[in-house]
């Protein structure tokens, strides 16, 4: 009798598959609630995936706009008009007529970047064949218009001088014409890139950071002790917490994509947001395991938000979103791609996202996305289980 009683299941092993999806759902809905009460989190998640998004692609922008220009044209011929004339918003603001002596106090107060100097008898060089010379002064402290902006100016006055002498059948020195047309963002807009990859990168920041919170909040509050006397097991409160997380992310990053990328910032999206956002759930998994993790190593908020920092910015960083994949040494790509999910999570939102790519493009990915996901969840569940539940 004593052996038979002891053979006899517990009430944990007697649920079945229905009574275990039905425990998740609620404690899904119970971590629902936990992060609707949190005022200063759900603060955090909206201000992430709108106000940063759209400042950070707005504030933020690498490329030559609304150039202050100042011209010092001695020449006063058609050339010269003709060069003048093409210095056309949005790339520049309105030309600025100086005079030798001004360009001296104008830049040093600020107020152009640029000073295009002409020469007199410009015009009758170039219609004579003689070497002329025009002078670009520039204002290097703004260093990234300066660097963008003089290879504008120089492609500007070479194209206008070579249609100036094509006008007039002059014979012009150039033996290679290079036209160059950019792909998936024709006008290089920093905007563009910046945008999207900003929704990206919070997904990752904002996961681990939501998953991670709520183990730590309920171990502070002493919650979780409630949840030990449940008839629970501790891959379903796991899960609860990831599919809550993974949840409210991904519901902010559709919106964010649609309403304040899309509709506020006018980025268009060339792919399925659908496509996008089954991607990124398997990437919640991944990522969202790994904030368990670290929430059963803390024992306060502190010491989470200490550990998750250098986590999230090697995530980051290695990732290939801020920086090429390519540009990184051999072996640290082979690392990277083997022990961390972002790269593989950049490389399929770049593919869907920018380039409009399908299912059979970006398989490889997802695949790379599962193994690591379910990886790192049973790292994170065999980490809970001993730290939370004793087993």
């Amino acid at each position: 009798m004593a052996e038979a009683a002891n053979a006899r299941p517990t009430p944990r092993a007697r649920l079945g598959p229905l009574t275990h999806a039905a425990n998740v759902v609620r404690l899904v809905a119970k971590e629902l609630r936990s992060i609707r009460a949190d005022p200063i989190m759900l603060f955090l998640v909206v201000y992430a995936f709108s106000l940063a998004v759209y400042t950070v692609a707005s504030g933020v922008s690498t490329e030559a706009r609304d150039l202050t220009i100042g011209v010092v044209d001695e020449d006063r011929s058609e050339l010269s008009r003709q060069i003048v004339s093409a210095f056309n918003p949005p790339l520049f603001k309105e030309v600025v007529p100086v005079t030798p002596a001004e360009v001296d106090p104008a830049m040093d107060e600020g107020r152009l970047v640029f000073v295009v100097d002409m020469p007199p008898r410009l015009q009758e060089d170039v219609l004579s064949g003689r070497p002329a010379a025009i002078a670009l002064d520039v204002d290097a402290t703004a260093m990234t218009q300066a660097g963008n902006g003089s290879v504008y100016i120089q492609t500007i006055i070479a194209r206008e001088v070579a249609d100036f002498a094509a006008r007039r059948d002059l014979a012009v020195s150039e033996p290679v014409r290079l036209v160059m047309r950019a792909k998936f963002n024709p006008n290089l807009q920093t905007s563009w890139f910046t945008s999207v990859m900003q929704v990206i990168n919070n997904i990752t920041l904002l996961t681990v950071i939501l998953s991670g919170a709520a183990l730590i909040r309920e171990r502070e509050q002493g919650t979780v002790e409630h949840l030990l006397v449940m008839p629970l097991v501790p891959v379903e409160i796991m899960l609860a917490k990831v599919i809550a997380s993974g949840l409210v992310i991904l519901v902010a990053a559709g919106l964010s994509l649609v309403f304040v990328v899309e509709g506020w910032l006018g980025v268009p999206i060339a792919g399925s947001i659908t496509l996008f956002l089954a991607g990124a759930g398997l990437y919640a998994l991944a990522v969202a395991a790994l904030g368990i993790l670290l929430g059963t190593i803390a024992t306060s908020m502190g010491q989470f938000g200490l550990l998750v920092i250098p986590v999230l910015v090697l995530m980051q960083l290695l990732s290939g979103s801020s920086t090429p994949m390519e540009s990184m040494p051999v072996w640290l790509q082979y690392v990277v791609q083997t022990v961390s999910p972002t790269p593989h999570f950049v490389a399929f939102a770049q593919a869907v996202l920018y380039r409009g790519a399908g299912l059979p493009i970006v398989w490889p990915q997802l695949l790379a996305l599962m193994g690591l996901g379910g990886i790192y969840f049973v790292v994170a569940l065999a980490r809970f289980r001993r730290v939370i539940f004793g087993a």
